[in-house]
């Protein structure tokens, strides 16, 4: 099989398409043949810089869908021939990958194979946001930085969907017609920090119930000054940075969290009924994944080029 490894953390110039064994599924795995990766800015970061778990060398990607060819002593559940898909397995950038059967739900039939490789990571991060960090509820406002983006553009439909509003940010102008598509009630096109004062003005002077803030530490002040007394910052995206603040520097009494989405789905009862309820979403006609470009697997280090230079929208998928 062939897989996207690297030898060093840098630039996309140190991926390399290498020619490895094929892996055997162990006790307790299933051998699944990719049919889709999903890219995240996870990915970016491992391939950058590293963090515990992603130490070069390493084969890179998290996500994807698949179709199991053959199964380890207790893989229950599972089936030669079904097609499955995972929000996290170090190594999925990879033709074939030996993946534990408790780390895989079953796609509906009705559901495609790109559908399902775009909404697990980036699908279940948005439940995480929109439910159990600040649970949406009818005339919240919530300020979604990166509206156009994959987790962004999944979450303002999942807002939307649990009556509250939308003021996206988008970093060009290009960008907002696509966050606007999906929902969203204002767009903002802004780069940086500075935009509270512009929140402000549309929530009538009150501040934001909650901003989901994925921009890194260029936001983070911001992000704090545009939401009222008692609103929720959430902080999420492990590669963003974290700025250097004392809890007495919090405006309005607001709540900081660092939302990660494994607590989301700590168990595999919980995977089950979330990726459910997000397969639900789809089928119902609410939660429809923009794919905002196909590359070959080989051509993963293109992918990454094009994502750090904020010219995509929607998800970004790798294609055996």
């Amino acid at each position: 099989m062939h897989a996207i490894r690297i030898e060093e953390h840098g630039g996309p110039e140190v991926m390399r398409w290498t020619e490895l064994p094929d892996p055997a599924p162990g006790p307790g795995e299933a051998l699944v043949r990719l049919g889709a990766a999903g890219v995240n800015y996870m990915d970016i970061g491992a391939r950058a810089q590293g963090s515990p778990g992603w130490a070069a060398p390493v084969i890179l990607g998290a996500e994807g869908m698949g179709y199991v060819t053959a199964l380890g002593t207790g893989g229950e559940g599972l089936a030669v021939g079904d097609r499955v898909a995972w929000f996290y397995h170090p190594g999925s950038y990879a033709e074939l990958l030996a993946i534990p059967a408790n780390s895989l739900v079953k796609v509906p039939d009705a559901i495609t194979d790109e559908t399902a490789a775009a909404v697990m990571l980036q699908g279940l991060t948005a439940s995480h946001l929109s439910t159990e960090t600040y649970a949406i509820g009818p005339g919240d406002t919530a300020v979604v930085h990166a509206a156009a983006g994959g987790v962004g553009l999944l979450l303002t439909q999942m807002i939307k969907a649990r009556g509250g509003d939308v003021i996206g940010l988008v970093s060009r102008e290009e960008k907002a017609t696509v966050a606007k598509e999906a929902g969203a009630d204002h767009v903002l096109v802004w780069s940086g920090g500075g935009f509270e004062e512009r929140i402000r003005e549309l929530t009538g002077g009150r501040g934001a119930d909650v901003v989901y803030d994925g921009g890194g530490t260029e936001t983070f002040r911001s992000s704090q000054l545009a939401l009222r007394t008692h609103g929720v910052h959430a902080y999420y995206g492990p590669f963003m940075g974290v700025p250097a603040f004392r809890p007495t520097d919090l405006p309005n009494s607001i709540l900081l969290t660092y939302p990660v989405v494994h607590h989301h789905v700590p168990t595999r009862e919980a995977l089950v009924h979330r990726t459910g309820e997000l397969f639900d979403l789809i089928l119902g006609g609410r939660l429809t994944p923009r794919i905002g470009g196909r590359y070959a697997l080989a051509d993963a280090a293109r992918a990454h080029a094009d994502i750090e230079s904020r010219r995509t929208t929607g998800k970004l998928l790798l294609l055996p």
